[in-house]
């Protein structure tokens, strides 16, 4: 088949790269000609814009920041909708408001487009391995055309309901990894500042009550001084938004993500925007005169 692939940022590229490996014929784009290198290196076909990228192809793929992204590039002037074909499908793996996708999926539907949202949890090395979690909305016969070219991408590739609910799904997934992220920071200074060696600490907390997939990943890059921005606080801004958003929509009261969102906005203006939401753990350290980065010991 021919597919196009459109975003070729940390994740992007990536998925791009695993989906080259398939054997099909991939169009790629981006903002950046050099983001895209490695993939035309690798066999990828490089054009200039959104309706080259999706001309002749069965399936197009979008890994974009924000809804307003996904919004331009589908519905734009030389996007996505002015270059493929009735019967084309976009698959939308960005993290996107579920009301966004879901006009998106209409005005596609109307001119005989298909569209999936399909937002994906892993980060990068999940992307590199092709071992991400995909949450995918939309009709399941769709879907399931799609699916072998999904699972080329992660190992545990779900479909959860309507257009629209991949999204749910990937809100409150990163909804919850932001509330541990922001109590695992605290929880390591706290018992730092008190005395306890911080490996001992990780150690403890791993194999008890408090333990978790951020504990057990996310304070252990901290402990080794590991945090590249491979997702920014402004990413987090952005996804926790959307997470409180759609609770405002539905009168839900979310009182441990609202504060989690001001921690995180608080952050982004205070100088850590571009940086990785767990190196936030600096103006802890910096508040409590604390050092926990840079302490790890392997346990073994």
């Amino acid at each position: 088949m021919k597919l196009g692939f459109i975003g070729l940022g940390n994740m992007g590229n990536n998925m791009a790269m695993n989906l080259l490996k398939t054997g099909h014929t991939l169009q790629v784009t981006d903002l950046r000609r050099e983001a895209g290198a490695n993939l035309e290196e690798a066999g990828a076909v490089w054009v200039d814009s959104a309706e080259q990228a999706v001309s002749g192809a069965d399936f197009s793929f979008l890994s974009l920041p924000m809804p307003k992204d996904v919004e331009h590039v589908v519905l734009g002037d030389g996007g996505v909708l002015a270059g493929c074909q009735t019967g084309h499908t976009i698959v939308d793996m960005s993290t996107n408001a579920p009301t966004v996708v879901k006009s998106l999926a209409e005005q596609c539907r109307a001119k005989g487009v298909d569209f999936l949202d399909a937002p994906v949890s892993g980060g990068v090395r999940g992307a590199r391995n092709a071992s991400l979690a995909i949450m995918v909305g939309g009709d399941k016969a769709v879907y399931e055309r799609c699916e072998p070219l999904l699972k080329a991408m992660g190992e545990n590739v779900f479909h959860v309901g309507d257009i629209g609910a991949g999204n749910v799904a990937k809100l409150v997934n990163n909804m919850l990894a932001f509330i541990h992220m922001m109590g695992a920071a605290e929880a390591l200074v706290l018992g730092t500042k008190a005395g306890v060696d911080p490996n001992v600490l990780w150690s403890i907390v791993k194999a008890s009550s408090g333990g978790s997939f951020i504990w057990n990943a996310g304070t252990r890059a901290i402990l080794r001084d590991r945090l590249a921005p491979t997702f920014t606080i402004d990413l987090a801004r952005k996804d926790i938004g959307l997470a409180t958003g759609l609770a405002d929509e539905l009168q839900v009261p979310l009182k441990m993500a609202k504060l989690a969102e001001e921690l995180i906005a608080g952050y982004q203006q205070n100088g850590y925007a571009q940086e990785d939401v767990l190196a936030t753990i600096k103006e802890l350290e910096k508040l409590t005169g604390t050092t926990v980065r840079g302490t790890w010991r392997d346990p073994a």
